[in-house]
């Protein structure tokens, strides 16, 4: 099993230091650590691509604060699920939600019940103003 991190910063005058710190006190070693500038809007990071493809089943992906990894509640969901699909645990440090644990999992998948119901809604009200 091996413990990695993803920082992210937005802007270059940014500085992922103390992101990068509190994911250190985490247990996340510099080797297993990628720091990235980028908007979270954007879904090409090759920083967060590369990191991905290296985790295997029973690594765990932690990050400092969700909005770190993305933007969108949605995307979120799919993201982790993703990683659960690849037996991949994930951390997130600052809303202390951590799918290792049963009880990680269920607010995980309150997230998810909110996000699916946020896209429901959505849907509900394009079709509305479509007709």
């Amino acid at each position: 099993m091996t413990v990695w991190g993803y920082a992210r910063v937005s802007t270059p005058d940014q500085d992922p230091t103390p992101q990068c710190e509190a994911l250190a006190r985490a247990g996340v070693s510099a080797e297993h650590l990628v720091t990235e500038h980028a908007s979270g809007a954007r879904q090409d990071r090759p920083g967060l691509t590369q990191l991905l493809d290296q985790m295997e089943s029973g690594d765990v992906l932690v990050v400092w604060k969700l909005d770190r990894l993305g933007r969108s509640l949605s995307h979120l969901v799919r993201l982790i699920e993703g990683l659960g699909e690849r037996g991949i645990e994930f951390r997130s440090l600052t809303e202390a939600l951590d799918t290792t644990t049963p009880s990680g999992r269920l607010i995980f998948h309150v997230i998810g019940a909110v996000a699916e119901f946020e896209r429901d809604l959505t849907r509900e009200r394009t079709a509305a103003a479509l007709a």
